[in-house]
């Protein structure tokens, strides 16, 4: 029987079939679904999430130094946070197999750069898999846990947003179960300290070696030959697009294990072709390595470096041939992203935002959209944590130069725990001017709701110790720290101001659970506009919710889309606007 599945389920199943046992992630679109499938192998393996993507690497190897198959997951971004572990991995090798997964995002869909993580496996002299469609996601699981132990590396398991989101048909397997390795102390091995390192660094450069003459026979590896005129090499999604843009006849040779590349083979296809092209999504990464071994090839000369590929831009690219683009006879209404109805932190955005001496160092998160107007109250946004430390820099930068600023830096709960508690210390530690807010919604939000350590639950859905934000903050240093429901804007008003004018050092917690929590009950209500009383300033607009609007010249809310939040309604200078429960 065969399954209907996206490219992350599959990677969930065939980390299950491959006898994988510890897994820890951080979750970030475009792959958080891969854990959020784990669970229902719960009595084979054990998932978390932990704190950040280094913690996380750092279990999931750990877990493979003590003997087990294990994995990690991020999206493309996390990898930086995880690279410090996985550099040294490299050198130290494995004992049960140990697999990361990176999900880049061509296009930027979801994340603040476009990045090519192939790169890192270059940099880390580890080995790199791709899939292709969601059978590939599943069956190459279980083959590159099974490098990793042969040549006793990491294995980067390389996915993007369209292999991990989109849906084709999986064949399950079975799952083996792989004994655990037994472990003996071995300092040598597991102990980079630099005399060792020194020793392993040829170690690393040997299995490489062998790991590119295992790639002439892999099976990963796929040749297909046509009439011998054209050719091309790919990999990963664009194996797909190039399949559907290049005529009957092309020779294809997909790489599904791309670094090392198996150059043996690559001049054994090139030879058997009159004209070769290469054709990856964003950076030349194959095609400058086959360059630069004298392989004549047409690669980045045509196909673009940026933002993601489909058979439409391919063809364009190649051939010169012009998408048919089709009118539409009814034109969707464009909308920026905003704040979804009853958001708790539009309370806050919208309280600070009347200080106009104030800049706000964004982070990454729901709170994010806190800089679209009307709200537009978030100055940065840089990666996680930066909304404090990125904000002290700031605040230094106007203290040096005698600017009169006031900074506010916000992260959410989730990146608190993730990156935020060390910018919290640097600001109490060199006494940065500025106030660290931490907006509390009781979940991680962005990325679709997955638990965090302040949230009380763990992936697997037991009851776990909630990590308390206000005692950190304590812990650090901060005498004072402001707890505030963020829709009850005269609170949230005054604590600012309490904030900015403390002359301890003084954090603020917006306090209030997303309404999309399923857990947790909400009150039903809505606010309603009394026309007789609306006045038609718009006021309420400023609030930046989808649900209020403007219809012949008087306010209108969508009972639709309304949760009753009364933001609308305590900005609103007549009291046109009034909350009912239904």
């Amino acid at each position: 029987m065969r399954y209907l599945l996206s490219g992350n389920e599959a990677i969930a199943r065939g980390a299950y079939e491959a006898g994988v046992k510890v897994c820890s992630a951080y979750p970030g679109t475009p792959s958080t679904e891969i854990f959020e499938n784990l669970p229902q192998y719960k009595d084979a393996l054990y998932c978390e999430w932990a704190p950040n993507e280094k913690v996380a690497t750092e279990v999931a190897y750990g877990a493979a130094i003590a003997g087990v198959r294990s994995m990690t997951a991020m999206k493309h971004v996390g990898l930086n946070v995880a690279a410090d572990p996985m550099f040294t991995a490299s050198y130290n090798g494995v004992l049960g197999g140990f697999v990361i997964v990176t999900s880049d995002d061509p296009s930027m869909h979801s994340s603040q750069n476009e990045q090519d993580n192939r790169q890192y496996a270059k940099f880390a002299k580890i080995a790199l898999v791709e899939p292709s469609d969601s059978q590939e996601c599943k069956d190459f699981m279980r083959e590159a846990f099974e490098i990793s132990e042969r040549f006793d590396m990491p294995v980067l398991f390389r996915s993007t947003t369209r292999i991990s989101h989109s849906k084709s048909l999986v064949e399950f397997g079975e799952r083996t179960e792989i004994p655990p390795k037994t472990y003996v102390k071995d300092v040598f091995k597991n102990d980079c300290a630099p005399g060792y390192a020194y020793k392993k660094r040829v170690k690393v450069e040997q299995m490489l070696a062998e790991l590119e003459e295992y790639g002439y026979t892999s099976k990963l590896n796929k040749v297909e030959y046509g009439d011998g005129e054209v050719g091309v090499i790919t990999c990963s999604i664009a194996y797909q697009y190039a399949k559907e843009v290049f005529p009957e006849g092309t020779s294809f040779l997909k790489l599904g294990l791309t670094n090392p590349l198996p150059m043996k083979l690559i001049r054994e296809f090139a030879s058997k072709v009159k004209k070769l092209y290469i054709v990856e999504e964003l950076e030349g990464f194959m095609e400058q390595q086959i360059k630069a071994a004298g392989i004549d090839c047409i690669g980045k000369e045509l196909v673009s470096n940026m933002y993601e590929l489909n058979p439409q831009r391919l063809r364009q690219m190649i051939y010169g041939i012009e998408p048919e683009v089709k009118e539409l006879s009814v034109k969707a209404v464009s909308r920026p992203p905003t704040l979804c109805p009853g958001c708790p932190h539009r309370g806050f955005f919208y309280a600070i935002a009347k200080h106009k001496d104030v800049i706000v160092a964004g982070d990454i998160g729901c709170y994010t959209l806190g800089d679209n107007p009307p709200l537009s109250a978030v100055h940065t946004c840089i990666c996680m944590g930066a909304g404090f430390s990125a904000g002290a820099g700031m605040a230094k930068a106007f203290e040096v130069s005698g600017q009169p600023k006031k900074m506010f830096g916000v992260v959410g709960d989730s990146t608190f725990f993730h990156s935020g508690m060390t910018g919290a210390v640097e600001i109490i530690y060199n006494k940065a001017n500025i106030v660290p807010v931490v907006m509390d919604n009781h979940i991680t939000g962005m990325t679709g709701h997955q638990d965090n350590p302040g949230s009380g639950y763990t992936l697997q859905g037991e009851v776990a110790d909630a990590v308390k934000i206000e005692d950190v903050l304590k812990a650090f240093g901060y005498r004072k720290v402001l707890i505030v429901d963020p829709q009850d804007l005269t609170a949230t008003e005054k604590a600012i101001n309490e904030a900015i004018a403390s002359d301890v050092p003084a954090a603020i917690i917006t306090r209030r659970p997303c309404l999309m929590i399923k857990r947790m009950k909400h009150e039903r209500a809505l606010c309603r506009v009394d026309p007789d009383k609306c006045i038609g300033c718009k006021m309420c607009l400023k609030v930046g919710c989808p649900a209020v609007s403007i219809k012949d010249g008087k306010s209108v809310i969508d009972p639709t889309q309304c949760v009753g939040c009364t933001v609308c309604a305590q900005v609103c200078p007549k009291g046109a606007i009034s909350r009912e429960e239904v």
